[in-house]
């Protein structure tokens, strides 16, 4: 009986717990849904006395969500693609070949992953700027995709590294050259990594902000989401409202993709740490 009351102790305090944990997330969706002026008297009460939709349609039509939502997609598909593309190919080259100096290689590799991304914010500007892609969509892509995307680069590396070389062998009898092999051997086996990835990436680009925000500076159309939110505030007012619905609007592709992909990321994550 006592281990029961204990039990069921533990269970009332993490309950407790997780609803502290997820009271932001459901107070913001609540708040979309109140006016300014309840918004601002309600305190801590996330229960709207009334259901204001209207919220949401002035934050996809009056601020231009419709537009940065698109901007949002294509930016962060086109950043997904090269970076999950680019820390595999490294990641096979450092899990699989013996090159000379792969160790030192790696080293380098881990030591960027302590290089804030804000100290690379000029140079990166300045060479966007230098090849005429400033303000431009695919000049926010690849400003996304460069630095050090070290973590997906060792989960990679740590996943092709404990592949069994027979595989390899026997593609290799049956006349597969590397790409062939590359592609229709091992890299099929790495589906979970490659979620994991994806689901990361994405959520980092999709909610990125300092450099969505830089490059665009003179040509507002090309915002994102994130930075989208800069439409709600004004010189003398602000439509916390109408930020609310923009940011609950924001989340739902983040939870869609997490949704779809959980179950690779899932067993990525597990795997990575085995």
């Amino acid at each position: 009986m006592s281990s029961r009351v204990s039990m069921g102790l533990t269970h009332l305090a993490l309950i407790l717990f997780g609803l502290i944990w997820v009271y932001p997330f459901i107070w913001m969706v609540s708040s979309s849904l109140k006016t300014n002026a309840s918004f601002l008297t309600s305190g801590v009460n996330p229960v709207p006395e009334k259901l204001h939709w209207e919220n949401y349609e002035r934050a996809w039509n009056v601020a231009n969500f419709s537009g940065y939502f698109l901007n949002s997609v294509v930016i962060t598909l086109g950043t997904v693609i090269i970076v999950v593309t680019l820390s595999c190919l490294t990641g096979y080259a450092l899990g699989r070949v013996n090159f000379p100096g792969r160790r030192a290689v790696i080293a380098i590799t881990g030591a960027m992953m302590f290089i804030p991304t804000g100290y690379t914010i000029i140079p990166l500007y300045e060479l966007m700027k230098f090849l005429g892609l400033s303000n431009t969509i695919f000049g926010v892509i690849l400003a996304e995709s460069s630095g050090a995307h070290v973590l997906f680069i060792l989960l990679f590396a740590a996943f092709f590294s404990r592949v069994p070389n027979e595989i390899e062998e026997a593609a290799i009898i049956d006349g597969c050259g590397f790409l062939k092999i590359f592609f229709k051997v091992i890299l099929p086996s790495a589906k979970p990594v490659v979620a994991t990835a994806v689901i990361m990436q994405f959520i980092w680009t999709w909610s990125s902000f300092l450099i969505p925000l830089v490059l665009t500076l003179n040509n507002p159309e090309l915002r994102t989401l994130a930075v989208g939110m800069l439409s709600f505030v004004g010189k003398y007012q602000t439509d916390w409202t109408g930020m609310a619905a923009g940011a609950s609007i924001s989340l739902l592709p983040v939870i869609f993709i997490f949704i779809l992909m959980q179950r690779y990321f899932i067993e990525g994550i597990s795997g990575s740490v085995k």
